[in-house]
């Protein structure tokens, strides 16, 4: 069974249409890149994914489980869509740290707000929170980042930020884990750090979809790639499928502007 379906999925904003009748399916431990030209829907699509933006028509569902249909309404209430969150995972463009917590204080963040609703917190408020906070030091030991645990955002670079945005997203656990042009915001060096810790995160079969412009690694590490272009997926098919047998002009004039550069 699939862990992803999405079906005809469409998004407007105002009159413009920016998602057209988007469909596609994913398996567990597949790693799906998605690569096109700005504003060809790429962001909007993960948004929707994750409901911070809302379909205007279409399904999704994660392991069997309908989290939107249009046809529905209870699908949209929101105190449930916040539960529905908790399938995805996403790591953003620009970090998206909270400045006045730690790097452990962001890590386990989520994890307590929820931790709150459960009947049992409030005797036994202290060992909740210890199991909570000894999760996300290993969530950033394994980012590399067992010596900044304490620091600030404005205290780490980049490429550290956004491995604390990572460890973050994976501290609920999530189904999917999806990535906003993780590295468009930081220097070559700082991308290799972060690109590396994606590597070892598909080498454990982690469900994960990523939006890219580094072209090499969307080749390398991904097992399917999504091509978009003004709102419509125009190619979806394996590396091999998508890099080296385009079946759409676009599609090959969009990989040949990247291999100029």
């Amino acid at each position: 069974m699939a862990i992803l379906e999405v079906e005809h999925i469409m998004k407007t904003f105002d009159r413009t249409e920016v998602l057209k009748d988007i469909s596609f399916s994913m398996e567990e431990g597949q790693v799906l890149s998605i690569i096109g030209s700005s504003g060809s829907g790429k962001t909007t699509l993960l948004r929707c994914l994750n409901f911070l933006e809302q379909p205007t028509s279409g399904k999704i569902r994660v392991n069997g489980e309908t989290l939107f249909d249009s046809d529905s309404p209870e699908t949209r209430n929101e105190s449930e869509i916040r539960k529905k969150r908790l399938h995805f995972g996403l790591v953003f463009q620009n970090f998206n740290l909270f400045p006045q917590y730690t790097a452990l204080g962001n890590v386990m963040l989520a994890k307590e707000l929820q931790a709150k609703e459960r009947p049992d917190y409030k005797n036994n408020k202290k060992a909740i929170h210890l199991e909570i906070e000894k999760e996300a030091r290993m969530l950033l030991t394994k980012m590399g980042l067992q010596d900044r645990m304490e620091n600030y955002p404005h205290q780490l670079s980049g490429g550290q930020c956004q491995r604390v945005a990572i460890a973050r997203a994976l501290a609920l656990n999530p189904d999917i884990l999806c990535f906003d042009e993780p590295t468009s915001a930081l220097d070559p060096e700082l991308t290799g750090e972060v690109l590396k810790v994606i590597r070892e995160l598909a080498e454990e079969n982690r469900t994960m979809i990523i939006v890219t412009h580094e072209m090499s690694f969307a080749k390398n590490v991904a097992s399917q790639v999504m091509f978009m272009d003004d709102g419509h997926i125009l190619e979806y098919g394996t590396p091999e499928d998508v890099f080296d047998h385009p079946t759409q002009e676009r599609t090959r004039q969009f990989l040949a502007r990247y291999n100029e550069e």
